[in-house]
C-alpha cells in the first residue's frame, strides 16, 4: 500500500500535538470535563445495582454525616438517652420494712448544720445495710453521689412525680433502669450529711417537696416514732 507522503506528515503532526496537550495538561479530578466522563460510568454502576445515582448520593450524605459524627467522638447508636415513664406511678409503699422515724417533714433543727431549716423529706432510722426498695414502678433517673444526700437514687414515677433516697451505703440500680414496686434499689447507710444510719426519704410532686407520710402504706410493715438522740438523722438541705 502506498501512503502520500503529505498526508501522513499532517496526521503524525496532529498525533503529536494530541499526545502532547494530553501529557501536558492533565484533566483536573475535580474539573467539569471529568465530572462529565465519570456520570455515565457512575449512572452505568447504579444501573447494575438497581440503584437510581439520587439515591446513592442520599446514601452517601447519610454516611458523610455518620462519619462527622465519629470524628467529633459520638457513635450515632451511642446517644445517652433516659427513659421517661408514660403513665403514672404513685408512690404508696414504706421504703424499709422496719424502721424509726427520727425526723419528720418540714421546719426543724437541723441535726447537723443547726438552725431552723425546712426538712424536704423524712428520716427513717435503721440499721446499715437495711434493703431499701422503690415505693411505686419507675424509672431511675440518677443513682450516684449527690451532694449532702450522699449516696443517693432518684426515681421518675410520671406524671412529674419522682421519689428520693439519701445516704445510702450502697446502690443497687443505674441510671436509666425501669424498677417495680418493692424491687431493692440500694441499703441504708449514712453517707452525706449524716448523723447516723438512716434512709433520707423525699416525694415530690412537679419539682416540689410534698410530705410523704400520706404516701407510705406500711401493709405490715413497722414505722415507729423516735424521739432517741443516737437514732440516724441528716439533712441534704
Amino acid at each position: 500500500m502506498l501512503f502520500n507522503s503529505k498526508t501522513f506528515k499532517t496526521a503524525l503532526g496532529a498525533f503529536a500535538a494530541v499526545a502532547f496537550f494530553s501529557s501536558a495538561a492533565p484533566a483536573l479530578a475535580n474539573s467539569s470535563a471529568s465530572a462529565d466522563i465519570a456520570a455515565p460510568l457512575r449512572a452505568a454502576e447504579a444501573a447494575k445495582a438497581g440503584v437510581s445515582v439520587d439515591s446513592g448520593d442520599q446514601e452517601f450524605r447519610r454516611l458523610f454525616a455518620s462519619w462527622q459524627q465519629l470524628d467529633n467522638g459520638i457513635l450515632p447508636s451511642a446517644r445517652t438517652t433516659t427513659a421517661r415513664r408514660a403513665g403514672v406511678s404513685i408512690p404508696s409503699l414504706a421504703p424499709v420494712t422496719v424502721s424509726y422515724l427520727s425526723s419528720g417533714y418540714g421546719m426543724r433543727n437541723h441535726p447537723v448544720l443547726g438552725g431552723r431549716r425546712a426538712h424536704k423529706g423524712i428520716d427513717l432510722a435503721a440499721s446499715t445495710g437495711t434493703p431499701i426498695r422503690a415505693s411505686a414502678d419507675g424509672v431511675v433517673e440518677k443513682a450516684d453521689w449527690f451532694g449532702g444526700y450522699g449516696l443517693f437514687v432518684q426515681l421518675d414515677h410520671g406524671g412529674a412525680m419522682e421519689t428520693r433516697y439519701g445516704h445510702m451505703s450502697r446502690v443497687a440500680v443505674a441510671e436509666g433502669q425501669q424498677v417495680r414496686k418493692g424491687d431493692v434499689i440500694g441499703y441504708v447507710g449514712s453517707t452525706g450529711r449524716s448523723t447516723g444510719p438512716h434512709l433520707h426519704y423525699e416525694v415530690r410532686v412537679a419539682g416540689e417537696a410534698v410530705n410523704p407520710v400520706p404516701y407510705m402504706q406500711t401493709n405490715g410493715d413497722k414505722v415507729y416514732a423516735s424521739n432517741a438522740a443516737t437514732d440516724g438523722r441528716g439533712g441534704p438541705e
